[in-house]
């Protein structure tokens, strides 16, 4: 396959993922406004912007992953972009929250047709030695796209009204579909076309009776919460705590800059990888534990513009981890069940990071610290928990690695 051809597929890939996290955190953005508008709790605002999509993302992307690794991925994902664009769009005219629900889930469930195919295309694309590098470049979408959402849309809800933000950030989506048709490709490869799911079941079972990938779900998943739960309530932050809403737009730069730096740790990745692959897994330990202070000292300053400049530098590291996670998973698995285990990883981090993360914290929040710092509180509870769990966790990965891994 020529290098042109796969490099122009990936930017495309990439501009898709972009799409999807601006739509995906866009109902975060807004959330105060949301909020507002239909009179609901915090705990709802996580609830809407966390379970209601993340249950059926996470559900949905098992299933979707074993028909990756059997159709034509290429139309699934321009499937699922279209319905999820569609989806974005119709929320700007909910008149209850409920409405915004039902949008919600079936966002979630178009969506589920994308990173499995994905994962999947760019492993048969790329060599082993360039994968962490790889999935990082993909990777970067998700903060492309959330500070699109933050900049974009928060800009856009201040001059208009939060309906008409959702149905802008609806619209980019139905232009992408045809280039998706147009320029990926679809290598070569086996394929099983009639697995019993009985089969599915044996094939899941076994990946996961892996120790490393195990410890590799635990330690993401944390990493995913603590990053979801930030995502979720950094416009609470900057509103309740501090007083100035201003702020929520201006936080989409730091995402910017995470792109950055989830490139940056793919690439270290592979670099340290050479001498024991194992090693890739210290990237997760950096992304756990390198932002904390920063968070610590952003989440109770005084100040609201310091705690804005602490808040983003917190964000480069915690959310660095990306591309590595993703792209550790396939060197745990044979080629036709690359899109499958794509499926699980995915499960497992949208159910812990997206689906608990948030409504736990909104609940914290309302129930638990109800102060002037209550919110700071709540998060940085997630944070601590989630940061030594998945230390513990990728510290253990690395002992069976070498025993577990197939690449």
């Amino acid at each position: 396959m020529k290098k042109k051809l796969i490099y122009s597929a990936l930017f495309v890939l990439t501009l898709v993922y972009i799409n999807s996290f601006f739509t995906r955190q866009i109902v975060a953005v807004l959330g105060v406004d949301i909020r507002e508008a239909f009179q609901l709790g915090n705990l709802q605002v996580g609830f809407l912007y966390g379970t209601a999509f993340s249950v059926i993302y996470a559900v949905a992307g098992i299933p979707m992953g074993r028909l990756a690794d059997r159709i034509s991925r290429r139309w699934m994902i321009a499937a699922g972009l279209l319905v999820w664009s569609v989806m974005t769009a119709l929320s700007g005219f909910a008149t209850s929250f409920s409405f915004l629900v039902t949008a919600r889930i079936l966002v979630g469930l178009s969506q589920a047709t994308l990173s499995p195919a994905v994962y999947s295309l760019l492993a048969d694309m790329f060599p082993p030695e360039k994968r962490a590098t790889i999935f990082s470049l993909y990777a970067s979408g998700i903060f492309m796209g959330i500070g699109l959402s933050f900049l974009a849309g928060g800009t856009i809800a201040a001059a208009y009204d939060w309906q008409i933000a959702l149905i802008a950030v609806g619209i980019p989506g139905l232009v992408l579909v045809p280039f998706v048709l147009w320029i990926v490709p679809e290598p070569d490869r086996q394929i099983v076309r009639h697995t019993p799911s009985q089969v599915m079941v044996q094939d899941i079972k076994r990946l996961i009776s892996k120790k490393t990938v195990q410890y590799h779900l635990i330690g993401f998943s944390m990493l995913a919460c603590t990053g979801y739960t930030v995502l979720a309530f950094a416009g609470t932050i900057f509103n309740d705590v501090f007083q100035r809403p201003d702020l929520t737009p201006q936080y989409g730069w730091f995402l910017f800059g995470v792109s950055l730096t989830v490139i940056l740790s793919g690439r270290v990745a592979d670099k340290i990888a050479k001498k024991d692959p194992s090693r890739r897994f210290l990237l997760g330990t950096v992304a756990a534990l390198g932002g904390l202070p920063f968070y610590a000292w952003g989440l109770f300053h005084s100040e609201a513009q310091m705690a804005y400049w602490m808040l983003g530098i917190g964000v480069l590291f915690s959310s660095s981890y990306n591309g590595v996670g993703a792209a550790l998973m396939q060197f745990l698995v044979p080629s036709e069940q690359r899109a499958l285990a794509g499926g699980v990883y995915l499960f497992v981090i949208s159910i812990v990071g997206f689906g608990l993360g948030p409504p736990f914290a909104g609940w914290l929040m309302d129930s638990v610290f109800t102060g002037p710092y209550g919110a700071s509180q709540s998060l940085f509870s997630v944070m601590m928990v989630c940061s030594i769990g998945s230390t513990i966790a990728f510290w253990r990965a690395m002992h069976h690695y070498r025993r577990d891994a197939i690449d």
